[in-house]
């Protein structure tokens, strides 16, 4: 089946004069999940109304196509402004640190996109949890390929997350093929169980929707961040308790190699509310020297 299937609903974006890096901002949606082609950003989704593929893609300069196919194709059509980030507002920043004011600068159309889709973003994050991007990469990769389903639409390589209920009557040994330990798997088994309410948080604010995150055993700072980065287009959200990311704070606003979560969040504490906006500006601008061991890519599926 071609991806020139005729679409369930379409709708044109007019970005009259704003500036928008489609790329950039699409990229966080979907790291796992979508994929870009020649034609366009495919991401398969499970909405409040059901599943749906959607294409995103740039015709014209003023313009953003959105074309949808599925149930929840209205649904998605109808918030599409925010998920190609038109709901963020990068020209409310200002600073007078002359490196952030300069990375700032140079990208004035990378925006936080936000989804609406709290479950997908929690799940992604809890793959990432304590293991490099890599290894979480593949592991959910392998989670839908033998556990997803097939998307609406053309068949462009993007598939359906497993059926939430499906997921949550595994036993966290059937996660280990995939790359999933203990921890990570009964923590993604748990957020199954609580999908429906997990996705109520989409319509609460971002602050309101972490406490509840974090009342699930497994989330901590680093997840709820994570996931509200995405589904809410956060961008104050800071991952506290990453691996590299207070190294590249401290490295790029005091010339120090290394720092602490505390640290970090002292020096960002200037830049609230758009604390994740600078870090992910100050992640551009490259990582921390290393000096020690790179984390190391590990293999859970014979544990």
């Amino acid at each position: 089946m071609s991806d020139h299937l005729a679409p369930d609903r379409v709708r044109l974006i007019d970005l009259e004069g704003r500036h928008l890096d489609l790329r950039a901002t699409l990229a966080p949606l979907g790291k796992m999940v979508a994929r870009f082609t020649e034609s366009g950003w495919w991401r398969a989704a499970r909405t409040p109304e059901g599943a749906v593929t959607v294409q995103i893609s740039r015709p014209e300069r003023e313009q953003v196509l959105v074309r949808a196919w599925g149930d929840g194709s209205d649904w998605v059509c109808e918030r599409a402004e925010r998920w190609v980030g038109l709901g963020d507002e990068p020209r409310s920043f200002t600073t007078d640190h002359p490196l952030v004011r300069r990375l700032h600068h140079l990208n004035p159309g990378w925006r936080f996109g936000a989804t609406g889709l709290v479950s997908e973003g929690l799940w992604a994050a809890i793959f990432a949890q304590k293991v490099t991007g890599r290894e979480a990469a593949r592991s959910m990769r392998a989670l839908i390929r033998r556990r997803g389903e097939r998307a609406p639409g053309p068949q462009v390589g993007v598939r359906l997350l497993p059926d939430p209920p499906k997921l949550a009557s595994l036993g966290y040994y059937d996660l280990h093929p995939l790359g999933l330990e203990r921890k990570r798997a009964v923590t993604l088994l748990r957020a199954a169980q609580w999908y429906d309410r997990i996705e109520k948080t989409a319509d609460l604010p971002s602050r309101e929707a972490r406490q509840f995150l974090e009342r699930l055993p497994g989330i901590g700072e680093w997840t709820s961040a994570k996931t509200v980065a995405i589904s809410h287009g956060d961008a104050d959200a800071v991952a506290v308790g990453d691996y590299h990311l207070k190294n590249v704070v401290a490295w790029h606003l005091t010339g120090r190699p290394r720092g602490t979560d505390e640290e970090m969040m002292e020096l960002l504490e200037p830049f609230r509310p758009h604390r994740g906006r600078v870090v992910r500006l100050l992640e551009r601008a490259g990582k921390a020297p290393q000096f020690g061991p790179r984390m190391p890519l590990r293999d859970f599926r014979n544990h």
